[in-house]
This record gives structure tokens, C-alpha cells and sequence, in this order.
């Protein structure tokens, strides 16, 4: 029997394009003769579609369109199982399907920091990638870093701004902390977006007001001279984790843009696309490095993976600086762009056998999570009827 598994993928994001090009990529790979495949696509506005047309690339030159073609739908606990069933509207009807599993596919706010694992978790859906936590951790960029120091991980110090202090206040706690060039970025977002270097006071309040732009708190740290970016990619969970090929990103610029990652590999992507998503930059895999340095951080990957406490595949940003030759971690991707799949290959594992590893982490969850106890069964309820609603703190002095 096949496994009847929901691929959700967009969302309210900036980074909503470069989820449905990843989700895309994955609905291609995934062994149909395994999955019974829905996509799931959630729209900027929140409301979720299901339809053949969302497969296809093309289909999303004209979304009002293509939404024309798809039903509305809503996931819905039922007797034990997970539902995916129509929304009711203009007459549109259509059947339940039970889902045994959701993938998201899913990147930046609002779907990957935890609050899209949150819904799936309280309808009660098994779920590929980490759980809510880790998944809120891995995109708080001052979260992550605080707890991979605290675990002994090198990362660079930063000064973490929110929106209401002033300006100046801002400028003068960088500049009492660090000297330019800096680099300022928001907090929670990824795929490059709303990042830029800032070589003098001028550029840091050019800065600050771009990165305010996409979040309400964001992050300046030291800029490294003579930087080298390496990737490398996990998989696995806190019991078992193995890391990928390590590979050096090429970028047109100081900083890996998002033009560079999405925009500029000129390749043909899903079904009539012209993106390959994070599979079509410019890199070299694998990286030119020592074979200490890859191993140095592959296990470094493997260990703060653990330490975050992540499951699924996740993508870890490292940056080489060459002047002191220091390595930090730069970020985590908790699902990253085309999932990695491009670091897997390299070392023997095919795209669709990555896959299955990752529904296949998602079940040995649930069943791990069907061990532990969420509910105490007490009288409290009835003691409470008896004796009004006012709790405990009307309990008789004696």
C-alpha cells in the first residue's frame, strides 16, 4: 500500500518562489511506485490548494489562474487520522483523502521557524524535518548562535537591534562592539535576502534601514576580510547523523546575493522552469580544501546538528576566514533550497534515496513520540463543576 504523503511548499515568505521551485524539484524525484503524491500549496495569503496543476511549473506564470484549477482544502484530525479535506465554497466540492505524512518543502517565516510545524503538530500529523523548536531555533539567527556557543561552536560575535531603538543608539552599540566593515542581516530570514555589507557609518544606516525592512530584529557582525563560504549538508536526527560532501560557493559579489543562488544559472529547472533553484549556483563540489579541513567540518556539521537538535536534512553555511585561518558557522538552513540534494549525490546517495530517507525520519518520529505520555487523566474538571470555577485559590482557609 502506498504511503499517502502531502508535499507542502510556498506560504507567506519572502522566500515563497524559491519553495515552490525546491518542492517542485522533490514531487519530480519521489518514487511514485511508493507515495501517493498531493501537492500542497499554501498561498501568500495562507489559504491552502490542492491540484495536478500545481506539478507543473509553468502553471505559476498566472497563480489567479492556476488557483481557478485547484480546491481549496484544510487538514483535519478525524478519529485518530489526518484528513486533507475541501474547503466548501462556490460549490466546489470534493473528496477527503487520509494523509499518513506531510513534507514541507517549505523556506523563510511563517513556514519554516516552527509556526507551520506547530499547526502540523497540533492537527496531528506525522512531519518531515525538525520539530518545532529546533525549526524555530535553526531560523532565529542570535538564537542559534547563543546555543552553538554555549555548545563549544565557533561563531562570530554579533550585536542583535530591534526596531524602536534609535538609529544613533543602534550605530553606537556596533561601532562600540566592532569595527567596519560590518555585515547586517536580519534575524530570521535566509536565501540572502535583505543582507548587505556596510564599510563606514553612512553604509551601517543604509543597512539597518534594509534589513528593517524584511524583519523587527536583525543582526550586525564583523565582516571578514578574506572570506571562503563551505557548505556542507546533515542528515539524519539526535540518535543517528551522517554529513554530505562540503562545497564552495561562487558569488558575483562580497556577498552570496540571492541573483547569485536563484537567478544567474541559466539552466532549465522543473517541468519548463528556468531555475534549478540552490542546484543551479555556481559552485565547486567538491570544495578545494585539505582533507583535515573537510573532515574538520563535516564532523563539526554532524555535532551542531545534534546540538540544535534537528532532524531531516539541513544545509550548514560555514565561513573560512583565511587572514587567521578561523573557521566559524555562519548558519543553518533547517530546510534548505532543492533540500541539498546536490551535496548528496556526490557521495552515493541519489536524490530519490534522500528522500526516502527523510519520510523515513519523519515515521521513526511518530512512532518514537506514540511512547510518551501528553495527557494526565485527573478529576480536576469534575471537582471544578462541583465547586464553581473559581480554582484552587478559593480553596477554605482552614
Amino acid at each position: 500500500m502506498k504511503i499517502e504523503l502531502a508535499v507542502l511548499f510556498g506560504g507567506r515568505s519572502v522566500e515563497h518562489e524559491v519553495s515552490v521551485i525546491s518542492a517542485l524539484q522533490a514531487m519530480e524525484n519521489l518514487n511514485r511506485e511508493k507515495y501517493h503524491v498531493h501537492p500542497v500549496y499554501i498561498a501568500k495569503t495562507g489559504e491552502m490548494y490542492t491540484g495536478s496543476s500545481l506539478c507543473s511549473m509553468s502553471s505559476y506564470l498566472d497563480i489567479p489562474g492556476m488557483l481557478q484549477t485547484c480546491r481549496q482544502v484544510t487538514f483535519v484530525p478525524d478519529g485518530g487520522n489526518v484528513y486533507l479535506q475541501p474547503v466548501v465554497a462556490a460549490g466546489r466540492h470534493g473528496q477527503s483523502v487520509r494523509i499518513d505524512v506531510a513534507f514541507p518543502i517549505t523556506h523563510g517565516t511563517n513556514v519554516e521557524d516552527g509556526a507551520l510545524q506547530g499547526y502540523l503538530k497540533t492537527v496531528g500529523i506525522p512531519f518531515v524535518g525538525p520539530d518545532v523548536l529546533a525549526s524555530a531555533v535553526g531560523m532565529d539567527k542570535y538564537v542559534m548562535k547563543t546555543m552553538l556557543r554555549d555548545g563549544g561552536f565557533p561563531v562570530l560575535d554579533c550585536v542583535r537591534l530591534m526596531q524602536g531603538e534609535s538609529t544613533e543608539d543602534m550605530i553606537r552599540r556596533v561601532e562600540d562592539k566592532m569595527d567596519y566593515p560590518v555585515i547586517v542581516k536580519p534575524v530570521n530570514l535566509g536565501s540572502s535576502v535583505g543582507i548587505s555589507k556596510a564599510a563606514d557609518r553612512e553604509g551601517l544606516e543604509a543597512a539597518l534601514e534594509t534589513a528593517f525592512t524584511y524583519a523587527d530584529v536583525i543582526l550586525a557582525e564583523r565582516a571578514i576580510a578574506h572570506l571562503r563560504e563551505i557548505n556542507c549538508s546533515v542528515v539524519g536526527d539526535a540518535w543517528e547523523a551522517v554529513a554530505s560532501e562540503c562545497e564552495e560557493p561562487f558569488m558575483e559579489d562580497e556577498i552570496l546575493s540571492y541573483q547569485d543562488k536563484y537567478m544567474d544559472s541559466g539552466s532549465k529547472g522543473a517541468k519548463g522552469g528556468s531555475s534549478k533553484g540552490m542546484a543551479g549556483l555556481k559552485r565547486k563540489i567538491p570544495a578545494d580544501i585539505p582533507s583535515d579541513m573537510r573532515e574538520k567540518i563535516r564532523t563539526m556539521a554532524v555535532e551542531a546538528f545534534r546540538c540544535l537538535g534537528l532532524s531531516g536534512v539541513s544545509r550548514i553555511d560555514f565561513m573560512l576566514d583565511c587572514d587567521a585561518d578561523a573557521l566559524y558557522i555562519n548558519e543553518f538552513n533547517t530546510i534548505p533550497g532543492s533540500l541539498a540534494f546536490y551535496l548528496w549525490e556526490p557521495v552515493g546517495t541519489p536524490y530519490k534515496e534522500l528522500l526516502d530517507m527523510l519520510i523515513s525520519l519523519a515515521l521513526k518520529r511518530s512512532r518514537q513520540e506514540a511512547d510518551i505520555l501528553f495527557s494526565f487523566d485527573t478529576n480536576l474538571l469534575a471537582m471544578n463543576a462541583q465547586g464553581g470555577t473559581k480554582g484552587s485559590k478559593t480553596a477554605k482557609k482552614a
